[in-house]
Order: structure tokens, then sequence, then C-alpha cells
């Protein structure tokens, strides 16, 4: 059979049948470069026994977990680190990856297992620092900058570790790949090299990428589909709250949270996060509400800000962090339309404090209030809390999971819980902290 010749982008992996100056997909010139797929006319031959396995066999061979001794990280991988799974941690520069995974690191050699860290942005007076800074020394820590794969290999063939870090995917490369470090192609066959071998070896790889603009991995989305597990660190870089979220586990649980403090000693996990969310929960100022939020099956307790001020610009300025942009816009719509509330002329500030940021509709009703009483100027009751999805005709609907939100915001002792009427079952029928509503117009009207 004949040969089949093609060109594929350097840059991007874009194949084409012809070679072009410009690659249509990246936009980069003079990328593309040839290639030949060599065809064969014999039948693929088995030189080596196929294994099959009953479903039966399969479910005998499940693999006991390492435990780190961080409960917060243990927690969010469900119960501990799996033995050859493969783990993509990302997040923005500087938000504390390395940070985090340098004190895994000295977690697992404290236990007695090899960890192999693999740095291509860090010189070695950086990480030097770093350590000290963290109080992590140890002989089972073996650390190289080396960034070329195949070198990469031919240490952990020699040195035999329990777990491999690569800090970051951007920075190693292949030199049998065509393309420079951190191209889509790189990438791609990077991240392809790392899985096999860990598969081949049964060696625990952590991975670290970094995010767009979007806040989204960089490289091909596939890359999250590749991987055992998915997690973003997140969090204001400026402040000390950092959340550590499973987007993705084979293995365990996802949408799960745990919560850092970053200070000098590293990232230290929060064992209770509602101290540390709500400044002070008897303090009464306009604007002021709190929700109770659910990251997977963990209830956090947030404060939510708004303010309105007088506009002296033609088109008022709406500025959301925290939040969704576009559900805080149709919010002030809704307050307009079915509570009579007059925001056209205002300046509408809302935040959700500590860095936090949130996407369930159940928030509609805590970021409602908070504008209605920044706007009154009127402080809410003290230890007021709110949840419900608010709706385009001022309706206050149900959300998921509202019996836990409700049993949690009692078991901390808050005095006015607003709900929507379909979540008051006849577990909490008589309890007095409890107000249902209907409406939004209803909701503003319990409060003043």
């Amino acid at each position: 059979m004949k040969n089949k010749e093609f060109y594929t982008c350097s840059n991007c992996g874009y194949i084409s049948p012809k070679e072009l100056g410009k690659c249509p997909q990246c936009g980069e010139w003079n990328t593309f470069l040839r290639k030949v797929e060599l065809k064969s006319a014999n039948k693929r031959k088995f030189d080596k026994d196929l294994d099959i396995y009953t479903l039966n066999k399969l479910s005998s061979i499940e693999k006991e977990r390492i435990k780190l001794g961080i409960e917060e990280f243990d927690r969010i991988l469900g119960g501990g680190i799996v033995p050859g799974s493969v783990i993509l941690l990302g997040g923005e520069p500087g938000i504390g990856k390395s940070t985090l995974l340098l004190q895994v690191a000295y977690a697992l050699c404290k236990n007695g297992y090899k960890v192999f860290y693999a740095s291509g942005e860090e010189s070695p007076s950086q990480i030097s620092v770093r350590a000290k800074r963290l109080g992590v020394n140890s002989d089972n820590l073996l650390i190289t900058f080396e960034t070329e794969l195949e070198s990469i290999n031919e240490l952990v063939s020699r040195e035999s570790p329990d777990f491999l870090i690569i800090d970051s995917i951007q920075t190693v490369y292949s030199s049998e790949i065509p393309g420079s470090a951190g191209s889509i192609t790189q990438v791609r066959e990077s991240t392809n090299f790392l899985i096999n071998l860990s598969k081949r070896r049964e060696l625990t790889t952590f991975i670290v990428g970094h995010v767009t603009k979007g806040g989204e991995i960089a490289g091909p989305k596939f890359l999250e589909h590749l991987v055992d597990v998915v997690l973003y660190l997140e969090g204001d870089k400026l402040g000390i709250v950092r959340l550590l979220r499973g987007e993705k586990n084979r293995y365990g649980e996802t949408n799960d949270v745990g919560v850092f403090s970053m200070c000098n000693e590293g990232l230290i996990e929060v064992v209770d996060p509602t101290e540390l969310f709500i400044y002070e929960k008897e303090l009464s100022v306009p604007g002021t509400i709190i929700f109770p939020s659910l990251q997977g099956m963990r209830p956090l307790f947030l404060e939510v800000q708004a303010l309105c001020t007088q506009s002296f610009i033609p088109v008022p300025r709406r500025n959301v962090t925290g939040f969704d942009f576009g559900r805080t816009i149709m919010l002030v719509a809704v307050l307009e339309k079915r509570s009579g509330i007059r925001l056209g002329n205002m300046d509408i500030f809302v935040n959700l404090t500590g860095g936090v940021k949130i996407t369930e509709p159940a928030a509609d009703l805590a970021v409602s209030l908070s504008i209605a009483s920044s706007l009154k100027d009127k402080p809410m009751p003290s230890g007021t809390v709110a949840f419900g999805e608010v709706g385009l005709s001022g309706e206050i609907r149900p959300v998921q999971n509202g019996q836990k939100r409700l049993k949690e915001a009692l078991k901390r002792g808050f005095k006015r819980i607003i709900v929507d009427k379909s979540s008051l079952s006849e577990d909490f029928a008589d309890n007095n902290s409890i107000i249902p509503v209907e409406n939004i117009k209803e909701a503003i009207e319990a409060i003043y």
C-alpha cells in the first residue's frame, strides 16, 4: 500500500493534506512539517496473550489509598491518593500551586515514600528558599531541573520513586516531538507520555497546569479527560483564602472544596471555614447578609455585601465580584419590576467576601435582599440568612439541598432564616427562626 503524506502544524497540531504558509487554526506562520504515515499490507499479528477479566475479578482489584495527613487534601481526593493515578492541578500564577505540592511532597516523604520533583519554572535557590520557609527537609525528596521528558524518564527509571511531580506541563518537552515547550502539540504529547509512564510503572503523578484568562487549564481540553483527577486552586492572590476544588475525580466525589489559609508557613488547612468567611456574625450593616453556600456536600456560610450609591454618569456602574454578572443584572431588573424599587440611577456593587466564586442560583435571594437593604440604608436584623432562586416573575423557587442548608443554619445559631415556602417541611413548621416567603416583595417586607 502507498504511504500517506500530510503536513502538521508544530504549534497547534493542525493537519493539512498540503503545506500551508499560515496555519488556519492558530494563525502562526511557517510551522508546517511534513509527515509520512507508513502503510502496511500485513495484518497485525499478536505476539503475546491478550488478557481478559471478569467483572467479579476486577471488583477485587481495589487499591488501598495513601493518606497524606492533610485532611482537606485527602477529602478532596475521596479519602486519599490512589496509587498509579494522574492528578492535574490548575490555578492562576502565584496562587500557591508549587507551595501546595511541596507540602504534599513533604507529607509523603514523612510517611516513608520517595518523591521525585521535576521543576521547570524555578531555580535551585528559589526552591531552597521556599523549602526553608515551609520547613521542608527530607532525603526522600529528590529534585531535578531537567525539562526533557526523555531525561526525566531515565532519572525515574534509575531512582524508582513512588511519586512524580511535574511543575509544570508547559515547561517540559520531548525531543522527539516538533514544536517548542508549551505548544499545544508538546503539551498534548507530553501528557500522554507521563500518563503512560505512570500506568506502566504504577507511579502516582502530579501535573501542574497553567490556566488561561477564562480560568481553564491551558492546552487542549481533552487533557482533563485523560487524567484521573482534576483539581483547581482558587482564591484572591492578595487575600489569604485558598479553595482547592475538585472538578473531576474517577475515584470519588466531584465539586467538593477544601479550604486553606495562606501564611508564611505555607497553606494551612481550615477546619471551620465559617469563621474565616464571616467577619462578625452579630454585626448589622446595611447591604450585608449571610448565604449558606453548598460546595459539594459541604456547607460554607458566605457574607454577601452590596452597595448602592447615587450615580452621576449617564450609564450607572455595575460591578460584581464572586457572583455571575449577568444574573446580578437580571436580579436588579426583577427588583425594579416586581418590588417597586428604583435602581436605574444607582451604581451597584456586589461582593462575596473571602475571594470565593459561586454560580449556584441559590444565592439569588441573598443578593437581592442585600441590594434592597443597601438602597434603603437599613441594616437587616443581625444573623440573617437567606437562600432561594429568584424567577423572572419575582417568585422564590426551591433550591438543591434546601433542608441541609436549613439544618446547618439552625445548628450555627442563626435566628432569622428566609427561605421559600416549599422548603419548610413538617420538621421545621414550628420553628420561629424560619421565615417562609413566596416572592421577592414578600421577602423584603418580612425584613422591614
